[in-house]
């Protein structure tokens, strides 16, 4: 499957009552072979609108960070872990997150990144473990089926939170190493 044939089937999917009050499906953006794969958890209203991840206040700083550690938009990729906002941008529940999961399945089995890294305790919870606390484990490096896998503070809880500001460049200048490493650029 092509990732167009996968956004056509995720723009059709009503398998969640998220499509009744979705404007657009906000299924992903970047590079198709890129080398890391950011995931986040539900798009926002901004998102909603544009049908593009990340491109609110949160997708603005977000910009920033990848900006600050020498990465750009468009040579990774980033989605989330469902396709359709919440209302009034509530966390997604378990039942909408399921519906939605083997469509980010798909989604990382075509565009096959070496890293995953997880923005925020959602896709993390999702993702890495359904124990992991986004505040001890951001930051720590896993490996799951020859991935490598890893979560920073969402963007919008920094915005909430700006001391965690000085973590996530941190993270992020951690990530771009790891991923020069698994790429052998330098």
């Amino acid at each position: 499957m092509e990732l167009s044939e996968l956004k056509q089937i995720c723009e059709n999917c009503r398998k969640c009552s998220l499509c009744e009050t979705r404007t657009n499906v906000v299924f992903g953006v970047g590079d198709p072979h890129a080398d890391i794969m950011f995931v986040g958890e539900a798009p926002g209203e901004n998102e909603d609108l544009t049908g593009i991840p990340f491109v609110g206040r949160a997708g603005q700083l977000f910009d920033k960070y990848l900006i600050a550690v020498g990465l750009k938009r468009e040579d990774v990729y980033i989605a989330n872990t469902i396709k359709c906002r919440p209302p009034k941008n509530r966390d997604p529940n378990p039942e909408e997150q399921a519906a939605c999961l083997d469509y980010l399945r798909e989604q990382t089995r075509i565009i096959n990144p070496k890293m995953i890294v997880c923005l925020g305790r959602i896709s993390a919870y999702r993702i890495i473990s359904p124990d992991f606390k986004i505040t001890r484990d951001h930051g720590v490096f896993y490996e799951r089926k020859g991935k490598i896998l890893t979560a920073v503070y969402h963007p919008s809880a920094l915005l909430r939170d700006p001391r965690k500001k000085d973590d996530m460049l941190a993270d992020m200048m951690k990530i771009k190493e790891k991923a020069d490493m698994l790429t052998g650029k330098k």
